[in-house]
């Protein structure tokens, strides 16, 4: 008996490996060589491909494809029909399986429902891309980037709240009281707020 849970209509071909914890939800399939980590989700529709690599905790909405090349950390969030590439320039009458180009999203980055990441291009952990949103470019970490092609709106933080940094480059997240700093067009987090600690306390 595995560890995860498998719905009927979904196909998981050998030599896939599944985290402990993770679900599988209505005609998925998942390829042989695909490494899926622990607690991770999938709604209705998706197909992971070989050499795909997601972390633990990610969510994949419904009718999402992630192709070879891609790979994603912890805490990703996929939104319904949003699309990843891996082919810069595909021709059907070309063969293109040499020139796949990698993807990867770092922890805790969000994609919005479909938004359209052209291969070639990281997100970088925290990062929320908005719906419909098309990628053509690097995106830093905390980036809030919405439109097509893809701009930068502003930063988010970890708890998905738009940070407003003052005068001296600090911003405090309305929900989570963690506190970030803005510099050289880099945001990193510098403490944590009072629910975290509380946690800890």
């Amino acid at each position: 008996m595995s560890d995860y849970f498998t719905h009927p209509t979904a196909i998981v071909d050998p030599g896939a490996i599944i985290g402990a914890g993770t679900k599988i939800w209505h005609f998925c399939h998942i390829m042989s060589g695909a490494k899926i980590g622990p607690r991770c989700s999938f709604g209705q529709n998706v197909f992971v491909a070989d050499g795909v690599e997601l972390g633990s905790n990610v969510k994949v909405q419904n009718n999402v494809s992630i192709y070879k090349g891609v790979t994603c950390g912890n805490d990703v969030f996929l939104g319904p029909s949003m699309v990843f590439t891996n082919v810069i320039n595909p021709r059907s009458a070309v063969n293109r399986k040499s020139e796949y180009m990698a993807t990867h999203v770092g922890d805790g980055a969000s994609i919005g429902a479909n938004a359209t990441i052209v291969c070639g291009h990281d997100i970088g952990h925290h990062a929320f891309i908005g719906a419909g949103t098309v990628v053509t470019k690097t995106v830093p970490p905390y980036a809030l980037m919405v439109g097509n092609p893809a701009r930068q709106l502003g930063w988010m933080s970890e708890h998905g709240e738009r940070l407003s940094f003052n005068t001296d480059g600090e911003a405090t997240c309305i929900a989570s009281g963690d506190r970030y700093r803005l510099e050289n067009e880099q945001v990193t987090k510098v403490g944590s707020g009072k629910a975290e600690s509380g946690k800890d306390a």
